[in-house]
C-alpha cells in the first residue's frame, strides 16, 4: 500500500464519538479518521462545541454531514472548516427511518442531481475537501445504473473521493441493523466503476473484517474503510502503521497506556468513566483475561465515583493472566 491509498475507521452512529476516536488514533497514526454523522440543522443550531469539538490528537479527521439542503451544507461546511477538520463527508448512504424523514442518508441515491447541488455548495464554501460515502443503489434501483449516477453528477460538481458501501439499502423492509448485513454486496461493481474512472479515489466499505480483506480489496480500489471490525476488535488497527503505510509497528502496551492517560485527565474535567472506556471493551478479544476486564471495567465504570483505578484494575487482569 502507497502513501495514496487510504485506510479509514467509517462513520458510525453512536460509536465513533471523539472517546472512541482518541483510542484508535492511539493505535495507528495514519488511518483517517470520521466523525459520526451530525446533520446540518444540528450544526447550524446546536451545541456545537459538544457536536463538533475533538481533540488535536485525532488528526487527520473528517467530519461527516447529514442534509439535504445546500445552503445549510453550506454553512455546517464553513463551521467544520473553522473548527479545524480535515475532510467534510456527506452521508448519502445512512438508511434509518429518521434519516430518510430528513431526506438525506440513502435516499438521496435517487435525486443525484440534488446531491451534486449540496456538494457544489459545500465545496464553495470552504477549501476543505468534500467527500462522498454512498450505497450502490436504494431499493429497486439498478446498481449499474444508480451508483453511476451519483458518482458522474458528483464528479460534475467537483468531487474526486467516494467512499462505497457496497451494498443496496433497503428502505422499506430491513431495518438500519439488517441494511448492514442482509442485501448482498457486490465489490466488482465498485471495481469496474474504479477501472472505468482511474481519475476518481474510490474506497470499499461493508463486510470487510481482517486487514487481510483489506490488502485485497486495496489491489482493486484505493482505500479501504473499516467499520464494526476497527470498533469491535480495534487491536487490528495496532497493525495499520506497520503494514499499509512503512510505518513502525505500534506496541499496544504503551498505545493503551496513552489512552488511559487520556482517560485519567478527561476524568479530571468532569467526563465520566463509562463513556471513555466504551471503545476499550473489545480490546482483548480472544486473550487472556479479556473476559474478566470486560466484566470489571462493565460492573463498576457506570459508577458515579468510579475513577481511573477502575481501569487500571481491568487492565491488571490481563497482564496478570497474560504472564502466568
Amino acid at each position: 500500500m502507497t502513501r495514496e491509498k487510504i485506510f479509514a475507521v467509517a462513520p458510525m452512529m453512536d460509536w465513533t464519538d471523539s472517546p472512541c476516536r482518541v483510542l484508535h488514533r492511539c493505535l495507528t497514526k495514519n488511518a483517517l479518521l470520521y466523525t459520526e454523522m451530525v446533520t446540518a440543522d444540528a450544526v447550524l443550531h446546536g451545541d456545537r462545541a459538544r457536536l463538533l469539538g475533538f481533540e488535536a490528537f485525532e488528526h487527520p479527521l473528517a467530519l461527516q454531514l447529514g442534509g439535504s439542503d445546500p445552503a445549510k451544507l453550506a454553512q455546517a461546511t464553513r463551521i467544520a472548516a473553522d473548527f479545524g477538520y480535515d475532510e467534510v463527508n456527506l452521508n448519502v448512504g445512512c438508511p434509518s427511518d429518521r434519516v430518510q424523514s430528513g431526506r438525506f442518508g440513502a435516499c438521496l441515491m435517487r435525486e443525484p442531481a440534488l446531491v451534486a447541488e449540496c456538494v457544489a455548495a459545500m465545496r464553495a464554501a470552504s477549501d476543505l475537501p468534500v467527500t462522498v460515502k454512498c450505497r450502490i443503489g436504494v431499493d429497486d434501483q439498478d446498481p449499474e445504473q444508480a451508483l453511476r449516477a451519483l458518482m458522474d453528477d458528483c464528479t460534475a460538481a467537483g468531487v474526486t473521493v467516494f467512499a462505497v458501501h457496497a451494498r443496496k439499502a433497503w428502505l422499506e423492509g430491513l431495518s438500519p441493523k439488517e441494511n448492514r448485513d442482509v442485501p448482498p454486496l457486490d465489490y466488482d461493481l465498485v471495481y469496474r466503476i474504479k477501472r472505468e474512472r482511474p481519475n476518481l479515489s474510490i474506497l470499499v466499505n461493508g463486510g470487510i473484517a481482517t486487514l487481510e480483506q483489506a490488502e485485497g480489496h486495496l489491489a482493486h480500489v484505493d482505500g479501504v474503510m473499516l467499520g464494526r471490525a476497527a470498533y469491535q476488535n480495534p487491536v487490528l488497527l495496532a497493525e495499520v502503521d506497520a503494514r499499509f503505510f512503512s510505518g513502525a509497528p505500534t506496541d499496544l502496551d504503551a498505545a493503551i497506556e496513552t489512552y488511559a492517560e487520556h482517560v485519567e485527565r478527561q476524568l479530571a474535567q468532569g467526563a465520566r468513566l463509562h463513556t471513555l472506556i466504551k471503545p476499550m471493551l473489545g480490546l482483548y478479544n480472544g486473550r487472556p483475561g479479556a473476559r474478566l476486564f470486560r466484566r470489571h471495567l462493565s460492573e463498576n465504570a457506570p459508577r458515579h465515583d468510579a475513577g481511573i483505578a477502575v481501569l487500571r484494575e481491568a487492565l491488571d487482569f490481563v497482564r496478570q493472566r497474560e504472564a502466568a
